[in-house]
Protein backbone atom coordinates (compact mmCIF):
# COMPACT_ATOMS: atom_id res chain seq x y z
CA UNK A 1 0.00 0.00 0.00
CA UNK A 2 1.34 3.47 -1.07
CA UNK A 3 1.56 5.92 1.65
CA UNK A 4 -0.86 8.27 -0.48
CA UNK A 5 -3.39 5.51 -0.32
CA UNK A 6 -3.48 5.63 3.35
CA UNK A 7 -2.75 9.29 4.43
CA UNK A 8 -5.84 9.25 6.94
CA UNK A 9 -3.50 7.41 9.53
CA UNK A 10 -2.17 10.20 10.67
CA UNK A 11 -0.73 8.70 14.14
CA UNK A 12 1.82 6.79 11.66
CA UNK A 13 3.96 9.56 11.13
CA UNK A 14 2.84 11.80 14.63
CA UNK A 15 4.52 13.22 17.62
CA UNK A 16 3.01 12.12 20.62
CA UNK A 17 3.15 14.40 23.70
CA UNK A 18 2.30 13.18 27.18
CA UNK A 19 1.56 15.43 29.83
CA UNK A 20 -0.55 16.20 32.89
CA UNK A 21 -2.87 18.58 32.86
CA UNK A 22 -2.19 19.27 37.13
CA UNK A 23 1.22 19.78 36.50
CA UNK A 24 1.49 21.83 33.03
CA UNK A 25 0.37 25.41 33.31
CA UNK A 26 -2.02 26.70 36.56
CA UNK A 27 -3.91 29.79 34.75
CA UNK A 28 -5.71 30.56 38.16
CA UNK A 29 -3.13 30.81 41.17
CA UNK A 30 -4.25 27.74 42.96
CA UNK A 31 -1.37 25.68 42.70
CA UNK A 32 -2.63 23.20 40.29
CA UNK A 33 -2.38 23.17 36.75
CA UNK A 34 -5.54 23.49 34.40
CA UNK A 35 -7.19 23.26 31.27
CA UNK A 36 -7.19 26.98 31.00
CA UNK A 37 -3.68 26.81 31.38
CA UNK A 38 -3.14 24.58 28.23
CA UNK A 39 -5.15 25.98 26.58
CA UNK A 40 -2.76 29.05 27.04
CA UNK A 41 0.64 27.01 26.17
CA UNK A 42 -0.41 24.79 22.92
CA UNK A 43 0.99 27.64 20.85
CA UNK A 44 4.52 26.81 22.49
CA UNK A 45 3.64 23.25 21.92
CA UNK A 46 2.92 23.73 18.12
CA UNK A 47 6.34 25.51 17.92
CA UNK A 48 7.87 22.68 19.14
CA UNK A 49 6.43 20.41 16.45
CA UNK A 50 3.64 18.38 18.50
CA UNK A 51 1.23 16.82 16.28
CA UNK A 52 -1.19 15.02 18.82
CA UNK A 53 -1.88 16.02 22.80
CA UNK A 54 -1.92 12.68 25.13
CA UNK A 55 -3.72 13.63 28.33
CA UNK A 56 -3.35 11.64 31.72
CA UNK A 57 -6.37 11.14 33.29
CA UNK A 58 -8.57 14.46 34.05
CA UNK A 59 -11.53 12.67 35.00
CA UNK A 60 -13.15 13.78 38.70
CA UNK A 61 -10.96 11.10 41.62
CA UNK A 62 -10.11 10.87 44.95
CA UNK A 63 -6.59 10.72 43.37
CA UNK A 64 -5.06 8.33 45.24
CA UNK A 65 -3.89 6.90 42.86
CA UNK A 66 -2.88 10.52 40.68
CA UNK A 67 -6.01 10.42 38.94
CA UNK A 68 -5.96 7.05 37.56
CA UNK A 69 -8.65 6.05 40.37
CA UNK A 70 -12.10 7.40 38.41
CA UNK A 71 -15.23 8.04 39.97
CA UNK A 72 -17.15 9.25 36.93
CA UNK A 73 -15.76 8.65 33.23
CA UNK A 74 -17.96 11.25 31.78
CA UNK A 75 -16.96 14.06 34.03
CA UNK A 76 -13.86 16.58 34.43
CA UNK A 77 -11.86 17.39 37.73
CA UNK A 78 -13.37 20.69 38.59
CA UNK A 79 -9.68 21.68 39.82
CA UNK A 80 -8.65 21.07 36.33
CA UNK A 81 -11.98 23.19 34.92
CA UNK A 82 -15.31 22.03 33.01
CA UNK A 83 -16.31 20.56 29.70
CA UNK A 84 -16.47 23.90 28.05
CA UNK A 85 -12.32 23.77 29.27
CA UNK A 86 -11.80 21.15 27.38
CA UNK A 87 -13.40 21.49 24.52
CA UNK A 88 -11.71 24.69 24.06
CA UNK A 89 -8.59 22.82 24.80
CA UNK A 90 -9.49 20.63 21.47
CA UNK A 91 -10.62 23.42 19.35
CA UNK A 92 -7.19 25.18 20.06
CA UNK A 93 -5.23 22.04 19.57
CA UNK A 94 -6.98 20.99 15.92
CA UNK A 95 -6.59 25.25 15.07
CA UNK A 96 -2.54 24.22 15.27
CA UNK A 97 -2.60 21.30 13.40
CA UNK A 98 -2.95 19.25 16.67
CA UNK A 99 -4.82 16.44 17.77
CA UNK A 100 -5.93 14.90 21.50
CA UNK A 101 -6.20 11.86 22.97
CA UNK A 102 -6.93 11.36 26.58
CA UNK A 103 -6.71 8.16 28.87
CA UNK A 104 -9.14 5.20 28.87
CA UNK A 105 -9.20 3.71 32.23
CA UNK A 106 -11.33 0.58 32.28
CA UNK A 107 -9.62 -2.18 33.83
CA UNK A 108 -10.92 -0.43 37.40
CA UNK A 109 -13.08 2.48 39.03
CA UNK A 110 -12.62 4.07 42.05
CA UNK A 111 -13.95 2.42 45.15
CA UNK A 112 -15.54 5.98 45.63
CA UNK A 113 -17.39 5.71 42.17
CA UNK A 114 -21.08 5.80 42.47
CA UNK A 115 -20.85 1.74 40.84
CA UNK A 116 -18.92 0.62 43.58
CA UNK A 117 -20.57 2.39 46.38
CA UNK A 118 -23.96 0.96 45.06
CA UNK A 119 -22.32 -2.56 44.95
CA UNK A 120 -21.05 -3.01 48.25
CA UNK A 121 -24.52 -1.90 49.98
CA UNK A 122 -25.92 -5.02 48.81
CA UNK A 123 -25.34 -8.32 46.97
CA UNK A 124 -28.18 -7.37 45.59
CA UNK A 125 -27.84 -4.33 44.21
CA UNK A 126 -27.59 -3.58 40.17
CA UNK A 127 -24.14 -2.57 40.00
CA UNK A 128 -23.05 -5.58 42.12
CA UNK A 129 -22.47 -7.76 38.73
CA UNK A 130 -20.09 -4.71 37.22
CA UNK A 131 -17.14 -6.15 39.71
CA UNK A 132 -15.73 -9.36 39.95
CA UNK A 133 -16.25 -11.00 43.79
CA UNK A 134 -15.47 -14.07 45.20
CA UNK A 135 -16.89 -16.00 48.25
CA UNK A 136 -14.22 -18.27 49.23
CA UNK A 137 -11.07 -16.61 50.91
CA UNK A 138 -7.98 -16.39 48.40
CA UNK A 139 -5.07 -18.13 48.83
CA UNK A 140 -2.65 -16.98 51.93
CA UNK A 141 0.48 -15.35 50.97
CA UNK A 142 -0.65 -13.97 47.78
CA UNK A 143 1.28 -10.96 46.28
CA UNK A 144 0.68 -8.58 44.19
CA UNK A 145 2.46 -8.25 40.87
CA UNK A 146 1.55 -5.07 39.73
CA UNK A 147 2.90 -2.86 43.35
CA UNK A 148 4.82 -5.98 44.86
CA UNK A 149 5.77 -4.24 48.72
CA UNK A 150 2.51 -1.72 48.39
CA UNK A 151 -0.35 -3.63 48.39
CA UNK A 152 -1.03 -7.60 50.05
CA UNK A 153 -2.56 -9.46 47.30
CA UNK A 154 -5.23 -8.84 44.91
CA UNK A 155 -8.65 -9.65 46.52
CA UNK A 156 -9.90 -7.72 49.61
CA UNK A 157 -12.95 -8.13 51.75
CA UNK A 158 -15.63 -6.60 51.91
CA UNK A 159 -16.93 -7.09 55.82
CA UNK A 160 -20.96 -6.63 54.79
CA UNK A 161 -21.04 -9.43 52.85
CA UNK A 162 -18.22 -11.43 53.20
CA UNK A 163 -17.16 -11.78 50.09
CA UNK A 164 -14.35 -10.60 48.36
CA UNK A 165 -13.33 -8.27 45.12
CA UNK A 166 -10.65 -8.24 42.56
CA UNK A 167 -8.20 -5.59 42.22
CA UNK A 168 -5.81 -5.79 39.99
CA UNK A 169 -3.56 -2.89 41.64
CA UNK A 170 -4.69 -1.06 45.00
CA UNK A 171 -7.50 -2.00 47.01
CA UNK A 172 -9.24 1.07 46.14
CA UNK A 173 -9.28 0.73 42.55
CA UNK A 174 -11.99 -2.83 41.95
CA UNK A 175 -11.46 -4.21 38.68
CA UNK A 176 -14.71 -4.03 36.34
CA UNK A 177 -16.30 -6.94 35.45
CA UNK A 178 -15.77 -6.84 31.14
CA UNK A 179 -18.10 -10.12 30.98
CA UNK A 180 -20.76 -8.48 32.12
CA UNK A 181 -22.37 -7.21 28.96
CA UNK A 182 -23.63 -3.84 30.90
CA UNK A 183 -20.12 -3.11 31.49
CA UNK A 184 -19.06 -3.72 28.03
CA UNK A 185 -22.27 -1.44 27.11
CA UNK A 186 -20.61 2.03 29.45
CA UNK A 187 -17.57 1.32 27.88
CA UNK A 188 -18.96 2.00 24.61
CA UNK A 189 -20.83 4.66 26.04
CA UNK A 190 -17.78 6.60 27.56
CA UNK A 191 -15.84 6.20 24.24
CA UNK A 192 -18.52 7.02 22.70
CA UNK A 193 -18.77 10.44 24.60
CA UNK A 194 -15.54 11.46 24.66
CA UNK A 195 -15.07 10.95 20.93
CA UNK A 196 -18.49 13.19 20.38
CA UNK A 197 -16.05 15.93 22.78
CA UNK A 198 -13.77 16.14 19.68
CA UNK A 199 -10.86 13.38 21.01
CA UNK A 200 -8.49 11.92 17.74
CA UNK A 201 -8.69 8.33 20.25
CA UNK A 202 -7.13 6.92 23.49
CA UNK A 203 -4.25 6.12 25.02
CA UNK A 204 -5.79 2.17 27.35
CA UNK A 205 -4.51 1.71 30.28
CA UNK A 206 -3.31 -1.57 31.64
CA UNK A 207 -5.00 -3.97 28.46
CA UNK A 208 -3.80 -7.51 29.63
CA UNK A 209 -5.70 -6.83 32.50
CA UNK A 210 -8.33 -5.51 30.88
CA UNK A 211 -9.16 -8.50 29.11
CA UNK A 212 -8.38 -10.70 32.39
CA UNK A 213 -12.45 -12.21 32.86
CA UNK A 214 -13.67 -13.80 35.70
CA UNK A 215 -12.95 -17.94 36.10
CA UNK A 216 -16.40 -19.37 34.27
CA UNK A 217 -17.47 -15.86 32.90
CA UNK A 218 -19.35 -16.57 29.71
CA UNK A 219 -16.96 -14.95 27.31
CA UNK A 220 -15.62 -17.55 25.06
CA UNK A 221 -12.82 -15.11 24.20
CA UNK A 222 -11.73 -11.61 25.55
CA UNK A 223 -9.95 -10.57 22.73
CA UNK A 224 -13.18 -10.16 20.99
CA UNK A 225 -14.33 -7.26 23.78
CA UNK A 226 -11.25 -4.81 22.58
CA UNK A 227 -12.57 -6.09 18.59
CA UNK A 228 -15.49 -4.41 19.84
CA UNK A 229 -14.39 -1.54 20.95
CA UNK A 230 -12.30 -1.23 17.98
CA UNK A 231 -15.17 -1.16 15.58
CA UNK A 232 -17.42 0.80 17.70
CA UNK A 233 -14.91 3.28 16.97
CA UNK A 234 -14.57 3.10 13.91
CA UNK A 235 -18.00 3.43 13.08
CA UNK A 236 -17.79 7.28 15.09
CA UNK A 237 -14.86 8.44 14.12
CA UNK A 238 -12.74 6.96 10.84
CA UNK A 239 -9.70 8.21 12.07
CA UNK A 240 -9.73 7.82 15.92
CA UNK A 241 -7.03 5.63 17.66
CA UNK A 242 -6.20 3.03 20.43
CA UNK A 243 -2.76 3.74 21.73
CA UNK A 244 -1.95 0.51 24.13
CA UNK A 245 -0.41 0.11 27.19
CA UNK A 246 0.60 -3.71 26.55
CA UNK A 247 4.29 -4.65 28.91
CA UNK A 248 4.62 -8.44 27.65
CA UNK A 249 7.42 -9.95 25.11
CA UNK A 250 6.37 -9.36 21.37
CA UNK A 251 4.90 -13.54 20.87
CA UNK A 252 2.40 -11.93 23.18
CA UNK A 253 2.09 -8.86 22.68
CA UNK A 254 1.20 -9.45 19.18
CA UNK A 255 -2.04 -10.99 19.85
CA UNK A 256 -3.48 -7.51 20.95
CA UNK A 257 -3.33 -6.04 17.46
CA UNK A 258 -5.91 -7.99 16.63
CA UNK A 259 -5.42 -10.96 14.11
CA UNK A 260 -1.88 -10.61 11.54
CA UNK A 261 -4.04 -10.52 8.75
CA UNK A 262 -6.26 -7.58 9.58
CA UNK A 263 -4.90 -5.85 13.09
CA UNK A 264 -8.69 -5.33 14.35
CA UNK A 265 -7.96 -4.18 18.00
CA UNK A 266 -5.39 -2.16 19.29
CA UNK A 267 -4.01 0.08 16.44
CA UNK A 268 -0.94 1.48 18.48
CA UNK A 269 0.94 -0.53 21.21
CA UNK A 270 4.35 0.83 23.29
CA UNK A 271 7.77 -0.79 22.26
CA UNK A 272 8.39 -1.97 26.01
CA UNK A 273 10.45 -4.62 24.91
CA UNK A 274 12.61 -2.01 22.74
CA UNK A 275 12.78 0.58 25.14
CA UNK A 276 14.14 -1.83 27.82
CA UNK A 277 16.93 -3.23 25.32
CA UNK A 278 18.04 0.83 24.10
CA UNK A 279 19.04 1.18 27.86
CA UNK A 280 20.74 -1.51 28.08
CA UNK A 281 22.29 -0.35 24.80
CA UNK A 282 23.16 2.76 26.37
CA UNK A 283 24.72 1.71 29.42
CA UNK A 284 26.83 -0.75 27.25
CA UNK A 285 27.71 1.47 25.00
CA UNK A 286 27.52 -1.22 22.61
CA UNK A 287 23.76 -0.97 20.06
CA UNK A 288 23.95 -5.28 20.05
CA UNK A 289 20.89 -5.70 22.42
CA UNK A 290 18.51 -3.09 20.37
CA UNK A 291 19.65 -4.46 17.39
CA UNK A 292 18.77 -7.83 18.33
CA UNK A 293 15.01 -6.99 19.64
CA UNK A 294 14.48 -4.78 16.98
CA UNK A 295 15.14 -7.95 14.28
CA UNK A 296 12.86 -10.00 16.53
CA UNK A 297 9.68 -7.36 16.51
CA UNK A 298 6.88 -8.76 14.44
CA UNK A 299 5.59 -7.57 11.20
CA UNK A 300 2.31 -5.96 11.64
CA UNK A 301 -0.42 -5.14 9.39
CA UNK A 302 -0.16 -1.33 7.34
CA UNK A 303 -2.89 -0.13 9.80
CA UNK A 304 -1.16 -0.93 13.55
CA UNK A 305 1.61 1.09 14.50
CA UNK A 306 4.68 0.69 17.63
CA UNK A 307 4.99 3.43 19.94
CA UNK A 308 8.42 4.47 20.49
CA UNK A 309 9.72 6.26 23.84
CA UNK A 310 12.90 6.99 26.32
CA UNK A 311 10.09 7.46 29.21
CA UNK A 312 6.79 7.96 30.78
CA UNK A 313 4.74 9.16 33.63
CA UNK A 314 5.29 5.69 35.38
CA UNK A 315 8.65 3.70 36.83
CA UNK A 316 11.14 3.04 33.94
CA UNK A 317 10.41 -0.68 34.42
CA UNK A 318 13.00 -2.85 32.72
CA UNK A 319 11.07 -6.10 34.10
CA UNK A 320 11.79 -7.90 30.71
CA UNK A 321 15.48 -7.87 31.29
CA UNK A 322 17.03 -10.76 32.59
CA UNK A 323 18.15 -10.31 36.47
CA UNK A 324 21.63 -10.14 35.71
CA UNK A 325 21.08 -7.10 32.69
CA UNK A 326 18.40 -5.50 35.36
CA UNK A 327 21.06 -4.97 37.83
CA UNK A 328 23.83 -3.73 35.43
CA UNK A 329 21.33 -0.95 34.27
CA UNK A 330 20.04 -0.22 38.03
CA UNK A 331 24.39 0.48 38.56
CA UNK A 332 24.84 2.88 35.82
CA UNK A 333 21.95 4.65 36.24
CA UNK A 334 20.25 4.03 39.62
CA UNK A 335 23.02 3.51 41.64
CA UNK A 336 20.59 4.55 44.82
CA UNK A 337 18.58 2.13 45.92
CA UNK A 338 15.90 4.99 46.36
CA UNK A 339 16.16 5.98 42.78
CA UNK A 340 14.59 2.14 42.35
CA UNK A 341 11.09 0.76 42.65
CA UNK A 342 9.73 -2.27 42.71
CA UNK A 343 12.33 -4.26 42.23
CA UNK A 344 11.96 -3.38 38.81
CA UNK A 345 12.22 -0.09 37.78
CA UNK A 346 13.75 3.73 37.84
CA UNK A 347 11.88 6.69 39.40
CA UNK A 348 14.58 8.94 37.15
CA UNK A 349 14.46 11.06 33.90
CA UNK A 350 16.81 10.46 31.13
CA UNK A 351 19.11 13.66 32.09
CA UNK A 352 20.52 12.47 35.57
CA UNK A 353 20.65 8.67 34.38
CA UNK A 354 23.10 10.16 31.78
CA UNK A 355 25.19 12.19 34.21
CA UNK A 356 23.67 15.58 31.95
CA UNK A 357 26.04 14.48 29.32
CA UNK A 358 24.22 16.59 26.50
CA UNK A 359 26.24 14.44 23.39
CA UNK A 360 24.74 11.01 24.81
CA UNK A 361 21.07 13.26 25.46
CA UNK A 362 21.10 14.07 22.28
CA UNK A 363 22.55 10.60 20.55
CA UNK A 364 19.69 8.92 22.47
CA UNK A 365 16.30 11.12 21.51
CA UNK A 366 18.13 11.41 17.81
CA UNK A 367 17.62 7.21 18.16
CA UNK A 368 14.21 7.68 19.39
CA UNK A 369 13.10 9.77 16.48
CA UNK A 370 14.98 7.34 14.03
CA UNK A 371 13.45 4.19 15.18
CA UNK A 372 10.59 2.29 13.31
CA UNK A 373 7.36 3.70 14.66
CA UNK A 374 5.97 6.72 16.31
CA UNK A 375 7.99 8.53 18.96
CA UNK A 376 6.13 9.59 21.99
CA UNK A 377 7.79 12.25 24.52
CA UNK A 378 6.61 12.66 28.15
CA UNK A 379 6.32 16.54 29.31
CA UNK A 380 9.41 18.41 29.77
CA UNK A 381 11.56 16.43 27.87
CA UNK A 382 12.28 18.86 25.44
CA UNK A 383 13.89 20.81 27.99
CA UNK A 384 15.85 18.47 29.75
CA UNK A 385 13.70 17.93 32.95
CA UNK A 386 15.15 16.31 35.78
CA UNK A 387 13.47 14.55 38.61
CA UNK A 388 12.44 15.45 42.36
CA UNK A 389 14.02 13.11 44.55
CA UNK A 390 12.15 14.34 47.18
CA UNK A 391 8.97 13.01 45.99
CA UNK A 392 7.58 9.56 46.41
CA UNK A 393 8.10 6.58 44.29
CA UNK A 394 6.55 7.40 40.34
CA UNK A 395 5.67 11.17 41.64
CA UNK A 396 9.46 12.07 41.54
CA UNK A 397 9.25 12.32 37.38
CA UNK A 398 5.64 13.93 37.81
CA UNK A 399 6.90 17.65 38.50
CA UNK A 400 5.86 20.61 37.28
CA UNK A 401 6.68 21.93 33.99
CA UNK A 402 9.36 24.01 34.40
CA UNK A 403 8.38 27.47 31.93
CA UNK A 404 10.91 29.65 33.44
CA UNK A 405 13.54 30.74 36.62
CA UNK A 406 10.47 32.55 38.51
CA UNK A 407 8.73 31.13 41.83
CA UNK A 408 8.23 27.28 41.56
CA UNK A 409 9.30 27.68 37.55
CA UNK A 410 6.67 29.73 36.61
CA UNK A 411 4.04 26.87 36.57
CA UNK A 412 2.36 28.64 39.47
CA UNK A 413 1.89 31.91 41.29
CA UNK A 414 0.75 30.05 44.53
CA UNK A 415 2.37 29.42 47.29
CA UNK A 416 4.79 26.32 47.08
CA UNK A 417 2.74 24.58 49.87
CA UNK A 418 -0.25 24.17 47.73
CA UNK A 419 1.15 23.30 44.83
CA UNK A 420 0.40 19.79 43.29
CA UNK A 421 3.78 19.15 43.18
CA UNK A 422 7.43 20.52 43.77
CA UNK A 423 10.22 21.20 41.28
CA UNK A 424 13.28 20.01 41.94
CA UNK A 425 16.21 21.96 43.54
CA UNK A 426 19.79 21.95 42.53
CA UNK A 427 21.26 21.46 38.96
CA UNK A 428 18.06 20.56 37.30
CA UNK A 429 16.01 23.39 39.01
CA UNK A 430 13.99 25.88 37.25
CA UNK A 431 17.28 27.89 37.80
CA UNK A 432 18.92 25.95 35.14
CA UNK A 433 16.44 24.27 33.63
CA UNK A 434 13.46 26.14 32.06
CA UNK A 435 11.75 27.28 28.80
CA UNK A 436 12.46 30.59 28.86
CA UNK A 437 16.01 30.45 28.75
CA UNK A 438 16.42 27.76 26.60
CA UNK A 439 14.31 29.44 23.88
CA UNK A 440 16.43 32.40 23.81
CA UNK A 441 19.58 29.63 23.27
CA UNK A 442 20.14 28.57 19.83
CA UNK A 443 22.26 26.20 20.98
CA UNK A 444 19.79 24.45 23.32
CA UNK A 445 18.47 20.90 24.50
CA UNK A 446 14.67 22.74 22.72
CA UNK A 447 15.97 24.17 20.01
CA UNK A 448 17.72 21.09 18.93
CA UNK A 449 14.40 18.95 19.78
CA UNK A 450 12.68 21.68 17.37
CA UNK A 451 15.18 20.72 14.59
CA UNK A 452 14.62 17.01 15.16
CA UNK A 453 11.00 17.39 14.73
CA UNK A 454 11.02 19.29 12.32
CA UNK A 455 13.03 16.74 10.02
CA UNK A 456 10.85 13.51 11.41
CA UNK A 457 8.16 15.41 9.77
CA UNK A 458 9.73 15.84 6.70
CA UNK A 459 10.34 12.14 6.60
CA UNK A 460 7.82 9.72 6.22
CA UNK A 461 9.55 6.79 5.69
CA UNK A 462 10.73 6.90 9.42
CA UNK A 463 6.92 6.08 10.60
CA UNK A 464 6.12 4.37 7.22
CA UNK A 465 9.63 2.66 6.62
CA UNK A 466 11.08 -0.77 5.98
CA UNK A 467 13.82 -1.20 8.98
CA UNK A 468 16.84 -2.90 7.90
CA UNK A 469 20.40 -2.95 9.67
CA UNK A 470 23.10 -2.44 7.65
CA UNK A 471 26.27 -4.21 7.93
CA UNK A 472 29.43 -2.31 9.01
CA UNK A 473 32.70 -2.45 10.94
CA UNK A 474 32.19 -0.77 13.74
CA UNK A 475 31.25 -1.99 17.01
CA UNK A 476 29.82 0.35 18.42
CA UNK A 477 27.95 1.91 15.44
CA UNK A 478 24.22 1.30 14.77
CA UNK A 479 23.60 1.67 11.24
CA UNK A 480 19.70 1.11 10.09
CA UNK A 481 17.61 2.07 6.80
CA UNK A 482 14.23 2.49 6.81
CA UNK A 483 12.53 2.25 3.35
CA UNK A 484 9.01 3.41 1.99
CA UNK A 485 7.78 3.89 -1.51
CA UNK A 486 8.75 7.70 -0.87
CA UNK A 487 12.38 7.01 -0.55
CA UNK A 488 14.84 5.82 1.86
CA UNK A 489 16.64 7.40 4.76
CA UNK A 490 19.62 6.07 6.76
CA UNK A 491 20.24 6.43 10.33
CA UNK A 492 23.50 6.78 12.04
CA UNK A 493 24.33 6.53 15.74
CA UNK A 494 27.48 5.98 17.85
CA UNK A 495 27.49 4.41 21.13
CA UNK A 496 30.91 4.88 22.41
CA UNK A 497 32.27 7.83 23.84
CA UNK A 498 34.98 7.85 21.50
CA UNK A 499 35.19 8.70 17.74
CA UNK A 500 35.00 5.78 15.75
CA UNK A 501 34.62 5.30 11.74
CA UNK A 502 32.09 3.52 9.93
CA UNK A 503 31.72 1.97 6.68
CA UNK A 504 28.66 0.55 5.26
CA UNK A 505 27.20 -0.01 1.65
CA UNK A 506 24.01 0.95 0.00
CA UNK A 507 23.05 -1.97 -1.59
CA UNK A 508 19.94 -1.41 -4.44
CA UNK A 509 20.83 1.83 -5.36
CA UNK A 510 21.47 3.18 -8.77
CA UNK A 511 24.66 4.91 -10.12
CA UNK A 512 24.85 8.80 -9.12
CA UNK A 513 23.56 8.13 -5.59
CA UNK A 514 24.10 10.35 -2.84
CA UNK A 515 23.58 11.26 0.73
CA UNK A 516 21.89 14.44 1.97
CA UNK A 517 22.47 15.42 5.58
CA UNK A 518 18.89 16.27 7.02
CA UNK A 519 20.89 17.71 10.20
CA UNK A 520 23.79 19.30 8.27
CA UNK A 521 23.89 21.17 4.76
CA UNK A 522 26.61 18.42 3.86
CA UNK A 523 25.80 16.16 0.76
CA UNK A 524 28.21 12.69 0.91
CA UNK A 525 29.28 11.45 -2.42
CA UNK A 526 28.77 7.53 -2.47
CA UNK A 527 32.29 6.56 -3.69
CA UNK A 528 32.83 3.49 -6.01
CA UNK A 529 30.60 0.15 -5.47
CA UNK A 530 27.91 2.14 -3.38
CA UNK A 531 30.72 2.47 -0.50
CA UNK A 532 30.19 4.89 2.44
CA UNK A 533 32.39 6.14 4.89
CA UNK A 534 31.59 8.34 7.81
CA UNK A 535 33.90 9.79 10.75
CA UNK A 536 31.22 9.86 13.73
CA UNK A 537 32.66 12.06 17.29
CA UNK A 538 31.66 10.59 20.57
CA UNK A 539 27.95 10.05 20.61
CA UNK A 540 27.59 11.15 17.31
CA UNK A 541 24.50 10.54 14.89
CA UNK A 542 23.40 11.71 11.20
CA UNK A 543 20.42 11.28 9.49
CA UNK A 544 20.86 10.72 5.59
CA UNK A 545 18.78 10.57 3.04
CA UNK A 546 19.25 8.66 -0.08
CA UNK A 547 19.02 11.14 -3.17
CA UNK A 548 18.87 9.46 -6.09
CA UNK A 549 18.98 11.12 -9.80
CA UNK A 550 15.63 12.87 -10.69
CA UNK A 551 13.51 11.71 -7.86
CA UNK A 552 13.44 15.80 -7.51
CA UNK A 553 12.64 15.51 -3.47
CA UNK A 554 12.80 18.36 -1.01
CA UNK A 555 15.39 18.30 1.27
Amino acid sequence: MRLTDTSDLWWKSAVIYCLDVEKFFDSDGDGVGDLQGLAARIDYLAQIGVTCLWLMPIYPSPRRDDGYDVTDFYGIDPRLGTHGDFVEVVRTAKDRGMRVIVDLVINHTSDRHPWFVSAKRSVDSPFRDFYVWRDDPPPKGQANPVFPGEADGVWTRDEKSGQWYLHSFYEHQPDLNVANPRVRDEIAKTVGFWLELGVSGFRVDAVPFLLEVPEGADMANPHDFLRDIRRFLQRRSSEAMLLGEVNLPYDQQVAYFGAQDDGQELTMQFDFAAMQRLYLSLVRHDPAPLVETLNTRPQLPVETQWANFLRNHDELTLDQLAQDERQEVFEALAPDERQRVYGRGIVRRLPPMLQGDPRRIRMAYSLLFTLPGTPVLFYGEEIGMGENPEMPGRHAVRTPMQWSRERNGGFSDAPSRRLASRPPEGGYGPQHVSVADQLEDPGSLLHFFRDLISRYRMSPELGWGRFEVLPQDAPAVLVHSLTADVGRMIAVHNFADAPTVTRFRLEGEPDGVSLVDLLSPQRIEVGEGREVELELPAYGYRWLRVSRPGDGRLT
